[in-house]
């Protein structure tokens, strides 16, 4: 799917806070998020509270970990002034949210998302066997929900947890989403879009309802999208009045599939901590030197003079991301006719590196000298998301008839 042919939606997207991040980071997510943050009403948050998930008997180190990678995503780029960077646990209404949606979500479909038992298969050493692990996708679920996203970029292995999160958006919105006098606040609203718009707007709801008309229903959406002189909660329950589902409390997003990051670890596997293999964003110059100039390169040359092939070698794969196309072929043909030892091969990837990481790490640097800067942006930006987390709490307690204490 495509993001850039739609701007102006609204993106959600979050990362558990792990500590330092590493290239595959880099070039997995954090690229992605700085090209969205252009185009897109985006909010990016720290999950701390999922952290806890797999993490609960360990809790001390992760405040130190939210600033940390805090530090790496305004340093890659993230801009507080185009996107909304926030902490969870600093917005305790996605707490109040999934109490409310465990309500009415049935523990089948929480069982049966793919990543749950994966999850526990992979860390057998963990005692998993909690609420909160169980529960955790639909916590994300509340994360997503919270900000009516339109978009959650994700790779394929979580396109689950988009599905599930649309499945309970669109169990709450039947049960909860049917007001006394819908019809009749639906017709006011449609009023309030002038009469030339609101006649358009009845006539493509005619056509689909009578007659299963799909795409009158398209453009009946792309018309309600278009308004500016209406409320977001009349817009709402105008979209739920064309299918007679009711007013749409909670929006269903959609999938944002990204491309699977090229990354490769320094042993050629996935750059990932568990596997060892990575070269954090704040890695010095010289530590980067000495990882790579350590790479284990193709087996069969044992000697300078033995050819070898580019397609065993994990530096190749360093050589495909950084290197021009130039560069590639001359690291290609000296390979394989032995007219380059493996150390010359390594340089230009060395310094294209470096390259990529200076002006990251003098970011960074200015920011570790000033954590009271990065701690007023996670505040202010938390500050922020919290408003949106409130008018829709808001509306869902009202869909549930939990105004009373308000």
């Amino acid at each position: 799917m495509s993001t850039q042919s739609s701007p102006n939606l609204r993106v959600l997207s979050g990362m558990r806070p792990t500590g330092r991040l590493h290239l595959g980071h880099y070039h997995g997510v954090l690229k992605n998020w700085v090209d969205m943050q252009m185009n897109h009403d985006c909010f990016f948050f720290v999950a701390d509270w999922h952290a806890l998930t797999t993490h609960y008997e360990t809790p001390e180190g992760i405040a130190a970990n939210v600033t940390e990678m805090a530090i790496d995503w305004l340093a890659s780029g993230l801009n507080p002034a185009s996107a909304t960077i926030f902490v969870q646990s600093m917005v305790p209404e996605h707490a109040e949210l999934h109490l409310l949606l465990s309500m009415m979500t049935p523990l089948s479909w929480l069982e049966r998302v793919p990543t749950y038992k994966d999850q526990q298969d992979k860390l057998r050493e963990r005692d998993l066997a909690t609420y909160g692990f169980l529960g955790y996708p639909l916590l994300q679920s509340a994360d997503i929900l919270m900000y009516k996203a339109d978009l959650v970029p994700v790779g394929e292995d979580q396109v689950a947890h988009i599905e599930i999160t649309r499945e309970i958006a669109r169990r709450f919105n039947h049960l909860y989403g049917r007001e006394p006098d819908f019809e009749a606040r639906a017709e006011q609203a449609a009023g309030k879009m002038g009469k030339k718009t609101a006649r358009l707007y009845r006539e493509l709801r005619r056509q689909y309802q009578e007659q299963g008309d799909a795409e009158a229903l398209e453009k009946a959406r792309a018309l309600l999208a278009e308004q500016q002189n209406i409320s977001i909660g009349d817009r709402e329950r105008l979209f739920g009045y064309l299918d007679g589902s009711g007013k749409v409390i909670l929006p269903e997003p959609r999938a944002a599939l990204t491309r699977a990051s090229r990354m490769p670890g320094l042993d050629g596997q996935k750059m990932s901590k568990s596997y060892g293999n990575t070269i954090p964003l704040r890695d010095s110059p010289e530590e980067v030197e000495r990882k790579i100039r350590t790479m284990p390169t193709d087996p069969a040359r044992v000697r300078r003079n033995d050819p070898g092939n580019p397609d065993n070698c994990p530096v190749w794969q360093f050589h495909q991301i950084y290197s021009t196309e130039e560069v590639q072929q001359w690291a290609s043909d000296g390979c394989r006719r032995a007219g380059i030892g493996c150390i010359d091969c390594k340089r230009p990837v060395i310094e294209a590196v470096q390259a990529e990481l200076r002006p990251i790490q003098e970011r960074a640097a200015e920011l570790e000298a000033d954590p009271g800067k990065v701690r007023a942006i996670l505040k202010q930006g938390s500050e922020a998301a919290r408003q949106v987390a409130r008018a829709t709490l808001d509306d869902v307690l009202e869909a549930m008839c939990f105004t009373h204490h308000r």
